[in-house]
């Protein structure tokens, strides 16, 4: 049965999520909205805070997950991190961003790539 792109994307977000925390982190905040968008992945490693942008694909017709985070997307991601902060009251020594990509199989096995400080 094929799956619905808010279906694809929920199961790589689910499946980043649970990779990040099988390194340890702690997941403070998914799916964070705003008026200006949205941030996927809010955790923290160590004594960083880490703004994550999941990416998942079913097939390779498109490129690779990653060539899907484009200049523009890095630009709003900063924006809606500050945004964050700023409602958060608190100050963190290193804020990071990283991309999580999630490729899908047609059975749902799971490959995921890890891109840490992407800018």
């Amino acid at each position: 049965m094929r799956r619905s792109r808010r279906e694809v994307g929920q199961l790589g977000e689910d499946a980043a999520a649970e990779y990040l925390v099988g390194l340890g982190w702690v997941l403070v905040q998914r799916n964070w909205r705003c008026r200006y968008g949205e941030l996927d992945v809010i955790a923290v490693d160590g004594d960083a805070l880490v703004v994550v942008e999941v990416k998942t694909r079913t097939g390779s017709l498109y490129g690779d997950v990653a060539e899907a985070v484009t200049v523009a997307k890095y630009q709003r991601m900063r924006r809606l991190a500050g945004v964050w902060l700023r409602e958060q009251g608190r100050r963190w020594p290193v804020v990071r961003f990283d991309v999580v990509a999630v490729q899908l199989d047609s059975k749902d096995c799971v490959s995921i790539s890890h891109l840490r400080g992407v800018f």
